[in-house]
């Protein structure tokens, strides 16, 4: 499968909870993350080109939020390295340019450089 990816990833120095806005039902795990999408680390598999509707957590109030919602589409679904867990690559759909703000001051305080 061709990298589609505009974007390279960045690992944060935290692992971030992601949770289902409807019920706050921890969903993943980030693993890493561009302005675009991101890769979660969970314990159960999800649907292929499903939408889904997440917020994250965010490890401090930035711009004057302490989470940042979105909708992001399931692109890929697998078994992690440690066969426990799925790691689980979304793209995000609807997201605010705010949000999209606060995620790439997450990506230049948070993520490790290279």
């Amino acid at each position: 499968m061709a990298d589609k990816r505009r974007e390279k990833r960045r690992q944060l120095i935290y692992y971030l909870r992601v949770v289902d806005r409807n019920n706050n039902q921890l969903f993943g795990q980030l693993v890493d993350i561009t302005t675009e999408g991101m890769k979660l680390v969970s314990e159960n598999p999800v649907e292929l080109d499903t939408l889904y509707e997440l917020k994250m957590i965010l490890p401090e109030e930035i711009e004057n939020k302490k989470e940042v919602s979105f909708d992001a589409s399931c692109q890929w679904c697998k078994r992690d390295v440690n066969p426990n867990f799925y790691s689980i690559g979304f793209e995000f759909d609807k997201i605010t340019n705010h949000d999209i703000n606060i995620i790439k001051n997450l990506i230049y305080d948070y993520s490790f450089r290279d």
